[in-house]
């Protein structure tokens, strides 16, 4: 298993920010995890994470995957985890900048939807997780409409479910559609299949989720891509 990969599901159990047992997700679907990325809500503990963001986001560069000079944190989660990422990033010897936007556009000021950067260039979409793709949609076309190019979607964990409801799944994942409509990768700091290899590891915390390995594999067949 990856190493990043391991220490950040490790980190993510430790934070209290994932979880085994059962959950209903937004989609109306009973999960057997959960994933809540708004409890990383200490300073150190979103230090942390932006670590694995950056780091994350490097090593795609270093593979060729995505080539990058700035990033974007759609509003809400998104702002807090950009600007965060772009420290990290900062730290790791990549001084990049980044931008955001409003949900509703400011009359007075400096006025508009944007804030922070112009946005130029190849962007980096930074988010939690990627569910039905909608801030994804709005986000792609903020930066399109500012001339810049939308160059990838940088997400905490991607859940490789397929959209719509159980009587008529999509035959692809959130992510993957994002690739098919966009033409840009999603990046993902651990996915589901990381979280199976993390319940069959030798990690002091596995074997209180074996358990739960059923369950994982049972969803997985239901609703994986």
């Amino acid at each position: 298993m990856d190493p990043l990969r391991r220490q950040f599901i490790e980190f993510a159990l430790d934070s209290g920010v994932l979880k085994f047992g059962q959950f209903v997700t937004k989609a109306g679907r009973r999960s057997p995890y959960f994933f809540n990325a708004g409890l990383f809500n200490r300073g150190t503990t979103l230090a942390r994470l932006a670590r694995f963001y950056g780091q994350t986001l490097l090593t795609a560069e270093r593979q060729g995957r995505v080539r990058f000079d700035m990033l974007f944190g759609p509003a809400y989660k998104g702002i807090t985890l950009a600007a965060a990422t772009a420290i990290a990033l900062a730290e790791l010897g990549r001084d990049v900048d980044f931008a955001y936007n409003r949900k509703e556009a400011k009359d007075h000021g400096e006025g508009g939807i944007l804030v922070g950067a112009p946005l130029a260039g190849r962007v980096v979409i930074v988010d939690d997780v990627i569910s039905a793709g909608t801030s994804v949609a709005e986000s792609v076309a903020l930066i399109r409409q500012a001339g810049a190019t939308p160059a990838a979607v940088l997400v905490a964990l991607d859940r490789c479910e397929r959209a719509g409801c159980d009587t008529a799944l999509s035959e692809y994942s959130a992510a993957q559609e994002v690739t098919r409509r966009y033409g840009i990768p999603v990046l993902a700091i651990a996915d589901l299949d990381d979280l199976m290899a993390f319940v069959d590891s030798d990690a002091p915390q596995a074997a209180a989720l074996r358990p739960h390995r059923d369950a994982l594999l049972a969803y997985r067949a239901r609703y994986g891509a």
